[in-house]
């Protein structure tokens, strides 16, 4: 299947369960608290996108691309958020998406998302553009497990979705990777070309003509949470460190270890609900 082909299936990204049920709960109230609002948004891809989907269309009249989830939720009143939340695909269980891991997937997302953020603040890019392109880069993904399951369990086989490599071999194999799926949607979604930019050359930002800082951000982002999720020791992440990619920011893996939110002291099962 092509990437336009990929492209034109239906879309119905999986929400975390338990998130969707906050946020109903949260927006029924008569004033909703828009700052527990916010931290739920912001922790679930796929809903994510959805509202910054929403708040990109022209009919809210926003005057510049909207990047980032605070700032979509000061356009949606509270009942077309419930619409909203209410109307989202929920993954119920692990084969909500063949082949995927969900909750694995979802703490990934966060983790990439939170350590993309803290990367930018030190490289004075864009905290909020790293936050939303750490949180949405992984849903071509979700995309691709779901419009050819048999294809992607036989790529399965030879290398699991969140592994440090597994770019180049979709690549290889298809022809392009989850990276070009995400940035699609993204572009779609109207997001700012700095966000569409960073997640499509993540994979392989120095081999963007126009480097964009922030892909390499996400680059070194992705790498942490991926090396995370495959229980790599010290001596394997340092084997692994993407150093061109640091050496051009500026960032060593000591500074983006540092740098990390995650507690990598506690089993990953035991850190996402």
């Amino acid at each position: 299947m092509d990437l336009p082909t990929l492209l034109a299936q239906p879309l119905a990204l999986p929400s975390v369960p338990r998130v969707v049920a906050l946020l109903m709960s949260a927006l029924a109230a008569p004033e909703p608290d828009l700052r527990r609002v916010n931290q739920l948004f912001a922790t679930d891809p796929a809903l994510a996108a959805r509202l910054l989907q929403e708040a990109n269309r022209p009919a809210h009249g926003a005057h510049r691309q909207i990047a980032g989830v605070a700032e979509a939720l000061a356009l949606l009143d509270a009942g077309a958020l419930r619409a909203l939340v209410a109307s989202s695909a929920v993954g119920t269980t692990s084969g909500s998406v063949p082949g995927m891991n969900l909750q694995q997937f979802w703490r990934y997302s966060v983790h990439t998302a939170k350590l993309a953020r803290s990367l930018a603040g030190l490289v004075h890019h864009s905290p909020l553009a790293a936050y939303t392109a750490g949180l949405l880069h992984g849903l071509g993904e979700l995309v691709l497990h779901t419009a050819d399951p048999g294809r992607m369990e036989s790529i399965n086989t030879l290398m699991r979705p969140l592994q440090v490599r597994r770019a180049r071999l979709e690549q290889h194999l298809l022809g392009y990777s989850y990276a070009q799926v995400s940035a699609a949607l993204a572009e779609r979604w109207q997001l700012p070309e700095v966000v569409v930019d960073a997640i499509r050359h993540h994979t392989l930002p120095l081999d963007n003509p126009s480097y964009e800082p922030l892909a390499g951000v996400l680059h070194l982002a992705s790498w942490a949470a991926r090396a995370r999720e495959a229980g790599m020791d010290e001596r394997e992440m340092a084997g692994s460190f993407p150093g061109e990619v640091g050496v051009v920011l500026g960032l060593d893996i000591d500074v983006v270890l540092q740098q990390d939110p995650i507690d990598w002291r506690v089993p990953p099962q035991a850190e996402y609900a």
